[in-house]
């Protein structure tokens, strides 16, 4: 007999949208910007927390987040979003230096696309991948978003902001 895994929701209205966390008994699932909010959902502790911290990010009052994270994906995929939450708050890298940081200076693409796959935005920071030459590419929450996040992390941020 194979039993359900309960899903839990919490809803954060940003300056940049509103976003959707989803979490299970043990650990962060995603956090998504959305559009409208599911019916019919449940939020618990974790979700809780995890909209509290978000405020407090969105608000300049935490630059570090503290949460159990259960991010389904590849090995390579956890290895590259492990990485991507060594980048500092306010600072920005290639996807090159994620390939070179893990070993395999030739995995620029499959860095980037498992960048493009992480499913916890904002607290696993694929937002602060920029490309090699400074500029912005691809963030699943729009380049808008991504120029913002990049803002408020660093108010000295002198890559691309878009409005």
């Amino acid at each position: 007999m194979t039993t359900q895994t309960e899903y839990f929701y919490g809803y954060f209205e940003s300056v940049i949208g509103l976003v959707e966390v989803c979490a299970n008994s043990t650990g962060i699932k995603s956090i998504y910007f959305v559009d409208e909010k599911k019916s019919n959902t449940t939020d618990s502790e974790l979700t809780q927390k995890t909209v509290e911290q978000l405020a407090q990010y969105f608000a300049g009052e935490r630059i570090e987040f503290d949460l159990p994270l259960e991010a389904s994906g590849t090995a390579f995929q956890k290895e590259v979003w492990q990485a991507l939450t060594q980048i500092p708050h306010g600072q920005t890298c290639s996807y090159g230096d994620i390939a070179n940081k893990l070993g395999n200076p030739k995995a620029v693409r499959a860095v980037g696309a498992a960048n493009g796959k992480n499913p916890i935005s904002i607290v696993v920071p694929c937002h602060r991948v920029i490309g090699a030459n400074g500029t912005l590419t691809g963030y699943a929450g729009g380049l808008k978003r991504k120029s913002f996040l990049l803002a408020l992390e660093s108010p000295s941020w002198q890559g691309e902001l878009l409005q």
